[in-house]
């Protein structure tokens, strides 16, 4: 089994900054593609932020040179670096991954996390 935790949530002033991270842990072989998504009440579940294992990114256009997102394959983690934050957004950010497991027999699973809350206020 393998599971994925994002922490690093919390309630921000506009404008401030937040560093959310998720670790991949269990029965791991590898870890593929890695993606934050976010969800705001009534909306759909959004792609924010891609990075493959060889670390090339996209970013949806809405966080474009305000988010970055990085990865530590020693670690099995993910990063979200999110500056100059604005009330948009505000949403629940879940971690997503690509992990290859089962020892002695590998396949490729998709996982998510529970997800970790992100407030921005005005």
């Amino acid at each position: 089994q393998v599971q994925l935790v994002e922490s690093g949530g919390g309630l921000v002033q506009a404008g401030g900054s937040l560093r959310l991270s998720c670790a991949a842990s269990g029965s791991i072989l590898s870890v593929n593609a890695m993606d934050w998504y976010r969800q705001a009440p009534g909306n759909q579940r959004e792609l924010v932020a891609h990075i493959t294992s060889g670390g090339s990114t996209n970013y949806a256009d809405s966080v474009k040179g305000r988010f970055t997102i990085s990865r530590d394959n020693a670690k099995n983690t993910v990063y979200l670096q999110m500056n100059s934050l604005k009330p948009e957004d505000t949403a629940v950010y879940l971690c997503n991954a690509d992990v290859w497991t089962g020892w002695g027999n590998p396949f490729l699973k998709n996982y998510w996390g529970q997800g970790t809350q992100v407030t921005v206020s005005s």
